[in-house]
């Protein structure tokens, strides 16, 4: 470490994203001449295992012989709503569905199997599990990224998924400090509060962090949201030292990498400049930071905190405690022997994960529901709730996936139906033997809660399928067959399509309470 220049330490503290999925001009400029060391990879990064490999290569190529030392290549693969790899490599369910299987050990394979496939792609990384607790139904960027709502399922699940990772030899880290769980804000689009004072977090938001640093977790990421009863200054967990140095690290011991959730988020961006940001994030003691999307935004960053540093407002000291643990978590994780490419996607890993996610459907009311000789299938494409989540896609439609399985006819809701399009559609329903209707947030989405309810009330048989939150199926007529899926995947509808077939039986139980 004592060889590093100024410049290779602020680069080892940056974590920096780009577009494509090769190597492009910025961000080859960014390492070679700002050495930016670690690098996040997202879904529009990937398209197969095999680039992936091929990119995470020519990553650690150019790092090494830049910096002198190898990246962190990092991702966020959650499983569920947050899968970052493509459709060759064995996405696992997300946090809530593995957590209604009721088996802590599916929690402990999805690590396992997940790490496994990562390392033989080359990332070394991975951003999860999520340990926060969802506390509030109408949380929008959290929901079923969670495992429950009471930190007792939460640290069940959580460390069983770490306890994978590690088995795998990949980097995990529990996000997102103190607890993004009981907010009904998306630090992603704005600044959410949380006012709770220490006591009441201890008892519950706190408890799974404390959990994982017993379990010895590589990494813990702070998040963007003000605690006013522990930071009285109008500033969120990520840039708050009291938060950061002295709760995390001298009250409840943590000894590993602090590290960011994005700095371009707006909770950071809007209020307080991402550059800005990251210059107090260092300060506040966190180790490293993200700037996930804009090479030219790293390029100040680096340049900001060089000028810190140079006029003496950064302590040297602390730049150099968190160089040694950046070098000391590189040293464990980051392996020269890679995991065999072939392993991405096998027969094995493949099967496992559907036999999970087969037991994570769940019968929350109702009784299955025969589609009978024409049923109609109706949900809105899975649009997007938060920026976490992968961007729209359109490529996957449950009514189109459904009708393709199972014959009959499928309509593409619009995310809110209006009273209008519901009594347009409630008009044909007479023509169908039954409607099966995907709901996807729909209790932020009132509309197609309420689609769900005038069909049931026109007499036609109407079995619900909750595509995300479960929450959706809390209020509806007790006549209708209510499914939790909880996730809108190729994986998640295929088990839809047994279960409306008879093949399935869903033995899921929800860890939340409606």
């Amino acid at each position: 470490m004592n060889n590093l220049t100024a410049k290779q330490k602020v680069g080892q503290r940056l974590i920096a994203g780009f577009g494509g999925t090769q190597l492009n001009d910025e961000i080859i400029a960014l390492v070679r001449e700002y050495k930016v060391g670690n690098i996040i990879l997202f879904r529009h990064n990937i398209e197969s295992a095999q680039q992936l490999k091929t990119l995470c290569d020519e990553i650690q190529k150019l790092v090494q012989a830049e910096t002198g030392i190898p990246a962190f290549i990092t991702i966020d693969q959650e499983g569920g709503m947050v899968t970052r790899l493509s459709q060759d490599a064995s996405n696992i369910p997300g946090a809530m569905a593995i957590a209604s299987t009721g088996n802590p050990e599916n929690a402990y394979r999805a690590g396992y199997i997940t790490g496994q496939e990562l390392r033989a792609m080359g990332v070394n990384f991975n951003l999860a599990p999520n340990m926060d607790i969802n506390s509030h139904a109408d949380n929008p960027v959290i929901g079923v990224r969670s495992y429950g709502d009471t930190p007792e399922t939460v640290c069940r699940y959580g460390l069983e998924m770490i306890r994978g990772l590690a088995d795998a030899g990949v980097a995990s880290s529990a996000k997102h400090f103190p607890g993004h769980g009981d907010t009904n804000v998306d630090s992603h689009l704005s600044l959410p509060k949380v006012d709770k004072p220490l006591q009441e977090l201890e008892q519950n938001e706190l408890r799974p962090f404390a959990e994982a640093i017993k379990a010895s977790i590589p990494s813990i990421m702070t998040t963007h949201i003000l605690f006013p009863q522990l930071e009285p200054k109008e500033i969120p967990a990520t840039m708050s030292r009291k938060i950061v140095t002295e709760l995390l690290r001298q009250r409840m011991g943590f000894q590993g990498l602090v590290i960011s959730d994005c700095m371009e988020m707006s909770a950071i961006k809007q209020y307080y400049g991402t550059v800005n940001g990251i210059v107090s994030a260092m300060k506040a003691g966190v180790d490293m930071v993200f700037v996930s999307h804009t090479p030219s935004v790293a390029v100040e960053a680096v340049k900001a905190v060089l000028q810190e540093l140079e006029n003496g407002s950064m302590d040297t000291a602390e730049m150099d405690a968190s160089i040694q643990r950046i070098l000391d978590c590189k040293e464990k994780y980051v392996h020269t022997e890679p995991l065999p490419l072939e392993i991405v996607g096998c027969t094995e890993h493949k099967h496992a994960v559907q036999e999970m996610m087969d037991k994570t459907l769940t019968l929350v009311g109702g009784e299955r529901v025969p589609l009978g000789d024409k049923p109609w299938f109706l949900a809105p494409y899975a649009f997007r709730v938060t920026l976490a989540s992968n961007v729209e896609d359109k490529s996957l439609s449950f009514a189109e996936y459904m009708v393709q399985h199972l014959g009959g006819d499928g309509t593409n809701l619009s995310p809110n139906p209006t009273n209008e399009e519901i009594a347009q559609l409630v008009q044909q329903a007479g023509k169908y033997s039954s409607a099966v209707v995907g709901t996807y947030n729909g209790h932020l989405h009132r509309g197609q809660l309420q689609l769900v309810k005038a069909l049931a009330e026109s007499g036609i048989p109407v079995t619900a399928v909750a595509l995300r939150n479960p929450y959706d199926l809390a209020s509806m007529p007790q006549s209708v067959c209510r499914l939790a899926a909880f996730e809108y995947t190729p994986l998640g509808l295929d088990a839809v399509v047994r279960f409306l077939r008879g093949e399935l039986t869903p033995t899921g139980k929800l860890s939340i309470s409606l």
